[in-house]
């Protein structure tokens, strides 16, 4: 809410009250424009097309939809945590000179080419529970973030309706003020035609002189201002330019045709508090912390898990005994035959067949491949005893940064009381601002003309005659920045009780 104050206090408009100084504010600050906007529409812009304009192109708003998807991201990692890994690896090696061979384990002085091939797969039985609660934790600090860009939205819905009534004052300040200096330039011309008939003195054309060069000045100081509040504005919704930039302004109703502003921030607090997304976030964010204390006390169990490996390999110095080849010659064994009870060689011979001859050649690839295959299943247990108090500490300080949360979401509670309450404590006193000036700008319009007729027919100097403008000027841009600042402070209650921005 500071930024209203800021933009009419930079306006020369409005000036600060030491309570309204300290008042937080609910909005951030003005977003950096940049050059990824898409082609702006043409034509004047309404309050609503510049809000979704904004909400479309503004780069906090894209900087904190891309958080949200990071942290969904980092959830669908956590979701991935509980399945079992798996992992498939290969090499491939040479060794030179002496050297132990990878699958004989003999030491051989020669090249040996090597390969290995493995495949792995483990999954985590037990771990005190904190894939699981790591995958809750990371479920509500997305939520959270998804809240984050709600808020961002809301953030910036209310900056541009300041902008756009901000710009609104400014374009009435200006025609008030160039009113000003046309009833100026007549009073000059009525001072002169006077002069010259004797019925003024010389001192009254001066003054009524010196007070148009005043109004002039004020035309130009209030065109400054705004031009400061369109390029305001502009930047807000990430134009590149403001040349061009019109607003349409509809018919807004003075606070006097609406009743006095019933009291009831307690009411709106609590609607506002069901309703926006920085309550929503805080509260979820306080939740997370207590789920990163159940994953830290998670650090005090056993973790348990089971792996499955198959591996194998080749080595090019690995040989294979192969029986290649016959004997040289075939051999003739005689028979023996039984005679008297004594062998006796006969006639007939039997032939010996060729024998087979070992030799040892290199073991082919795909038969070692096929002939090394290794399996292996393994649990694993790890139960911690003394790892230097890391857990202990984990836990002492997921518990204080439950401690902070709880401190955050209460500060966000507390600044929207105190926001809703200030806002309350604004509206009805610029109503009342504005019904008080509104009186005194009656009762001064009068004093002027009257003072205009007595200035015409010599009876009042300049001096009184400026005094008597220049307080009906300050009495109609009192009333004209009340109308506004009531209008603004209406337009965020009814956004702090769930009714759209829109005038």
């Amino acid at each position: 809410m500071k930024r209203f104050y800021w933009l009419l206090l930079s306006s020369g408009l409005l000036a600060v009250r030491p309570a309204q100084a300290q008042t937080p504010s609910s909005t951030p600050g003005q977003p950096p424009a940049g050059s990824l906007s898409a082609a702006a529409p043409t034509g004047p812009w309404t309050l609503q097309r510049a809000v979704d304009y904004a909400l479309q192109n503004n780069l906090t708003v894209r900087q904190q939809q891309l958080t949200a998807e990071l942290q969904n991201a980092t959830l669908r990692q956590s979701r991935a945590a509980l399945l079992p890994s798996a992992n498939l690896s290969g090499t491939q090696a040479w060794n030179y000179g002496t050297g132990l061979d990878p699958l004989t384990n003999d030491f051989v002085s020669q090249t040996i080419r090597s390969n290995n091939f493995s495949a792995n797969s483990q999954v985590t039985l037990f771990s005190g529970f904190q894939l699981r609660n790591t995958v809750k934790r990371n479920a509500l600090d997305s939520e959270a973030s998804v809240l984050d860009i709600e808020k961002a939205r809301n953030d910036l819905s209310l900056n541009v309706a300041s902008a756009f009534l901000q710009l609104v004052l400014s374009e009435e300040l200006v025609r008030a003020n160039e009113v000003r200096v046309l009833s100026s330039q007549s009073q000059v011309e009525r001072t002169q035609k006077l002069l010259k008939a004797g019925s003024v003195a010389e001192s009254n054309l001066l003054d009524s002189q010196a007070q148009l060069a005043s109004d002039e000045v004020n035309v130009v100081t209030a065109q400054n201002q705004r031009d400061l509040a369109r390029l305001s504005l502009v930047q807000l919704l990430n134009l590149p330019s403001p040349a061009g930039f019109e607003i349409e302004v509809p018919p807004l109703p003075d606070p006097d045709d609406q009743p006095l502003l019933a009291a009831d921030p307690d009411g709106t607090y609590q609607t506002a508090q069901s309703l926006l997304p920085e309550i929503k976030a805080a509260d979820l964010r306080v939740r997370s912390a207590q789920r990163s204390l159940d994953i830290a006390r998670g650090g005090y169990y056993p973790r348990l898990a089971f792996g499955a490996g198959v591996f194998t390999g080749f080595s090019s110095s690995r040989l294979a005994r192969v029986f290649n080849g016959d004997s040289t010659d075939a051999v003739q064994v005689p028979v023996f035959q039984t005679v008297g009870g004594q062998p006796v060689p006969s006639s007939f011979f039997l032939l010996q067949p060729k024998q087979a001859i070992p030799e040892l050649l290199p073991s082919s690839f795909s038969s070692q491949i096929k002939d090394n295959i290794g399996k292996n299943l393994q649990f694993s247990l790890q139960i911690p005893i003394l790892n230097g108090l890391q857990t202990r500490t984990s836990v002492q300080r997921a518990q204080i940064n439950i401690q902070q949360q709880e401190l955050r979401a209460e500060q966000t509670r507390l600044t929207l009381r105190q926001t809703i309450q200030q806002s309350y404590a604004d509206a009805i006193a610029a109503q009342r601002r504005y019904l008080s000036s509104r009186r005194q700008v009656e009762a001064l319009t009068t004093a002027y003309r009257n003072a205009e007729i007595r200035f015409n027919n010599g009876l009042l100097n300049g001096t009184e005659f400026n005094i008597a403008k220049n307080n009906l000027t300050a009495a109609e841009s009192t009333m004209i920045q009340a109308k506004y600042e009531f209008i603004f402070r209406r337009k965020v209650l009814d956004f702090y009780q769930g009714r759209p921005i829109s005038l």
